[in-house]
């Protein structure tokens, strides 16, 4: 049992560009896909043998990429260490799963640390990649994915957004997060092309480089396109752009009216899409014929998977449930020890979380979380409805439950009496049930997401 746990044979292998073709662009440099494969193998060898468990921490550049790509190849079992993962928390995770390497490949330098000699775990023969979850940066708890996983999700993203060689994607997200990463699997196995960047959206020298290096696509979650608003972006030349993709949270849906009509008239697709990291990232997208009409849907199910609405969820208004989805992209499982590492896959298929409906036209539509429900004085509430509501009559607020009571936050002191009022209207809470705080700067996550984990922190002091 544990030679077949412990198979050392090549697992997978990303590359489908021709060995000329360009593969990881910089300001300065062109890794073509023939060098990079020849990097790759250099790279294996410096990982070592057999099967090892192996931590990378890296910026958008061509040595993590290799790494990467060099142990999935390889067979290592590899962590993409999230963006902001260093010293306490770093340690924990270094504690609790034991890797064999660890790889730091950034804007310093590239270091490779051998902290085993020879492999030690017992691996299932699947296993390729393990994602820290959306919002739980240096969590101990992972996402066990499978070759099949990654392979699966990559073609599918590839085949809907109709990559081809000629495609070259900006990576405005970093590669820890699943939809950063996804961005380099879905390219490389089309035989497109990655501009390397660690640059913001809101740096003039970000769109200098895309538009001199023929960047023909970029992919934000909400928060870049919030960044873009304080930008020259809807006035700025670039030829070569045909997409822009959005996921990582709700985009409201005027917001994805205005992107879609911006692209309409500038010449570009806007891609809503919808994921988890527990489906290698993504599950559905919206048709960009469809962004204008149809924004506020996630879409429909990505080439292989499907949807079913689970009904059966107290307080969901009819036709509403909690959305399940299957497909070959479906994580093997949780991990939280190194020996779960060696366990194989135990989902069927994924229960989100999301509460969905089915629209009229068959599009599906995300309604709101079951995490973000809370009970109030006899009373259960969607969080997050509350929260559109007041933007609907123009406050950005955040809300989160402590106990029984719910805090509001507003940005300014002048919205409070304000939301306030609306608050208690929509929700018929009596006014001693719930607060409304000025926060100037809402809390975020490093993945660009509402942190509403600090949010309830900071309302526990107040």
């Amino acid at each position: 049992m544990t030679m077949l746990l412990t198979r050392t044979e090549p697992a997978l292998d990303l590359l489908g560009g021709d060995p000329s073709a360009p593969a990881l662009v910089t300001p300065s440099s062109r890794v073509d896909y023939g060098e990079l494969r020849d990097r790759i193998e250099d790279r294996r060898s410096a990982l070592g043998g057999g099967r090892r468990l192996v931590f990378l921490s890296g910026a958008n550049t061509v040595e993590s990429v290799v790494t990467y790509l060099a142990a999935l190849a390889a067979g290592h079992p590899v962590l993409l260490l999230p963006t902001g993962v260093e010293g306490a928390a770093l340690d924990a995770l270094v504690a609790r799963y034991a890797p064999d390497v660890m790889v730091r490949a950034d804007a310093r330098g590239f270091e490779l640390t051998d902290l085993h000699a020879g492999p030690r775990h017992a691996f299932h023969p699947e296993l390729a990649l393990l994602a820290s979850t959306s919002g739980s940066t240096g969590s101990p708890k992972l996402v066990r994915l499978s070759r099949t996983n990654v392979t699966a999700n990559a073609r599918s993203i590839a085949d809907y957004l109709d990559l081809a060689p000629g495609d070259r994607a900006a990576t405005t997200l970093p590669l820890g997060y699943c939809y950063g990463l996804s961005v380099v699997n879905s390219h490389l196995v089309a035989g497109a092309s990655l501009l390397l960047t660690d640059r913001s959206v809101v740096e003039p020298a970000f769109w200098d480089e895309f538009a001199a290096l023929g960047a023909t696509s970029f992919a934000g979650v909400p928060y870049t396109y919030d960044l873009l608003e304080t930008t020259d972006f809807a006035r700025r030349e670039l030829p070569d752009l045909r997409y822009v993709t959005q996921a990582g949270g709700r985009l409201a849906p005027d917001r994805v009216r205005a992107l879609a009509r911006l692209g309409r008239e500038r010449g570009f697709d806007l891609f809503v899409m919808y994921g988890q990291t527990e489906a290698t990232a993504r599950m559905a997208y919206l048709p960009p014929e469809l962004a204008e009409a149809a924004a506020g849907a996630i879409g429909v199910p990505i080439p292989g998977g499907s949807f079913r609405i689970d009904e059966r969820v107290d307080g969901a208004a009819p036709g509403e449930g909690e959305l399940v989805y299957a497909g070959p992209n479906v994580m093997m499982g949780y991990a939280e020890t190194s020996a779960d590492l060696a366990r194989g896959p135990e989902l069927d298929e994924l229960r989100t979380g999301d509460l969905a409906r089915r629209r009229a036209d068959g599009l599906v539509e995300i309604t709101g979380r079951l995490s973000r429900f809370a009970k109030s004085f006899g009373l259960r509430l969607d969080l997050d409805r509350i929260e559109r509501m007041l933007a609907a009559d123009g406050l950005e607020a955040r809300t989160v439950a402590l106990d029984e009571r719910l805090a509001v936050f507003v940005r300014h002191d002048r919205f409070i009496e304000t939301a306030r009022a609306e608050v208690e209207r929509a929700t018929r809470l009596p006014a001693h049930a719930f607060d409304v705080h000025a926060l100037a700067e809402f809390p975020r996550t490093a993945n660009g997401k509402p942190d509403h984990a600090a949010l309830r922190a900071h309302a526990a002091l107040l």
